[in-house]
């Protein structure tokens, strides 16, 4: 159950709007003497930046409040939403979450019911093949931003769509919960975001 939210949907501005949401939950708590069991965070696919920012404002308030650190993946908090969704499922489709890389390639992961990898999680560039070996005898659901340009591609009749689930930190409770009753912590000092690809740096263009 979500006690308190802080939420932006603007844009990319991690850095300035994080920390303050951060400190207006924990004065919530405060107020409401209610003790800090834990911190989740999402540790990825995502923005390079987005990521490294929650993540080293997670790691800050661990260390200064000695609790444990759970994270999250970014596509499993996906295809539990999704799961959620009254879809009439049978239990046996195959849950694809696809987070946009840009062009025609996608972060992306596969799991069963069971948020056991189907296929490991990692780039894809998209064409009409991707994803052949799943949808050759499953039926597959794909979903997050980035499915919208398999939608394009994709002649299975096997491939389902499930639009509009975009992944929110209130998403990350059920994993969130499961990862604190089975201790399943993540190292405060050394644990990285899961970036899924190297990151590139590329020379900024010349102003004219």
């Amino acid at each position: 159950m979500v006690e308190f939210q802080r939420e932006d949907l603007e844009g990319m501005k991690h850095a300035e709007r994080l920390a303050p949401f951060v400190e207006d939950c924990l004065d919530f708590m405060a107020r409401r003497e209610m003790p800090l069991d834990a911190v989740a965070v999402s540790i990825g696919p995502g923005s390079y930046t987005g990521l490294r920012i929650g993540l080293s404002l997670a790691k800050g308030l661990c260390f200064a409040k000695e609790v444990p650190l759970i994270g999250v993946s970014t596509l499993k908090t996906i295809a539990v939403k999704a799961m959620f969704r009254n879809l009439d499922w049978q239990g046996d489709e195959i849950l694809v979450p696809m987070i946009d890389a840009r062009r025609m390639e996608v972060f992306a992961g596969a799991y069963d019911f069971a948020l056991h990898d189907m296929m490991r999680p990692g780039p894809v560039i998209l064409d009409e093949k991707s994803f052949g070996d799943l949808l050759a005898d499953r039926r597959c659901f794909f979903m997050g931003d980035g499915s919208a340009k398999f939608k394009d591609v994709v002649k299975s009749p096997n491939a389902s769509f499930v639009d509009g689930l975009e992944p929110h930190a209130r998403d990350m409770i059920a994993l969130s919960e499961k990862a604190f009753r089975e201790q399943d912590f993540i190292d405060v000092a050394y644990s990285v975001p899961e970036y899924l690809k190297e990151y590139q740096t590329t020379a900024p263009r010349p102003r004219l």
